[in-house]
């Protein structure tokens, strides 16, 4: 089944589980004819930790669309505008980075599901200093109904304010960055420390409370069942480079089992 945002919004406030991945060194658009054949539910583009241009950014969300995968961009940073720009390209939804704080996530979360209300405007009816008057408000809940919003809670300053993050409210699901996590946790990538286990289950448990999905990064086939059977709903899934660096390994490690192997029988 194609999903786009509306369906993906649908699959995770109606407690189902959603399995994406993530790209950082996809540029070709025809690369969203491959993923679409692997039955993703989504794609997260990143162009927080990759060069990737605005231009190409909208080029590979209008590919994944067609190729019947919902596109994501993890902007670079908090900064409502970003999260705009994203959608404006044709994203049917962003994943907001390391936020710590509700200030923080209601000004992105207005910024999303009020788009395009600009100014003043904007920041009275952000600060709850204004309201919205029906038809208006009718009308952008209706434009912006199927953009999804991710956010990111990967510090213990966000986890400690988690749940007055979740009370701003219009949020799709939660991403955790278990490498930014683990590292102000200062156990850095030491994913089996009970201090990371007990942090991580606490974001899953408390935005499940919610209704929201919530689950990290993993490219560990092990670690993505572990937090399945701990109740894990938002699968991130590996990347575009470790997908291939995956399956070329094995491949590979196999051929040259072989090849040892022949030139043992031949000697």
């Amino acid at each position: 089944m194609a999903m786009d945002g509306a369906k993906l919004r649908a699959k995770m406030h109606g407690g189902e589980r959603v399995i994406g991945t993530m790209t950082s060194f996809i540029r070709n658009p025809r690369w969203a004819g491959v993923y679409g054949r692997l039955g993703f539910d989504y794609v997260i583009v990143d162009s927080e930790h990759s060069p990737m241009s605005r231009a190409e950014g909208a080029d590979l969300a209008a590919a994944f669309a067609w190729a019947g995968i919902c596109p994501i961009l993890r902007v670079p940073n908090t900064e409502p505008y970003e999260a705009i720009k994203g959608l404006d390209a044709g994203f049917h939804g962003v994943l907001v980075p390391y936020c710590e704080s509700a200030e923080e996530v209601r000004a992105v979360v207005t910024a999303a599901r009020h788009r395009p209300l600009k100014g003043a405007q904007h920041e009275r009816v952000r600060d709850g200093k204004a309201t919205l008057n029906e038809a208006t408000a009718e009308y952008l809940a209706s434009r912006n109904a199927d953009k999804v919003l991710i956010i990111g809670i990967e510090s213990q300053d966000a986890i400690e304010n988690l749940e007055a993050i979740l009370d701003v409210g219009g949020i799709d699901a939660i991403f955790i960055g278990p490498n930014d996590l683990s590292i102000t946790l200062g156990i850095p990538d030491d994913f089996k420390n009970p201090k990371f286990i007990e942090a991580y289950q606490y974001i899953v448990d408390t935005a499940q409370k919610r209704g929201i999905p919530a689950g990290g990064h993993l490219f560990n086939e092990v670690l993505v069942n572990y937090w399945i059977d701990k109740g894990s709903r938002f699968i991130l899934y590996n990347s575009d480079a470790g997908a291939l660096q995956a399956g070329y390994s094995q491949v590979l490690s196999k051929l040259r089992g072989s090849e040892m192997a022949e030139e043992k029988s031949v000697l």
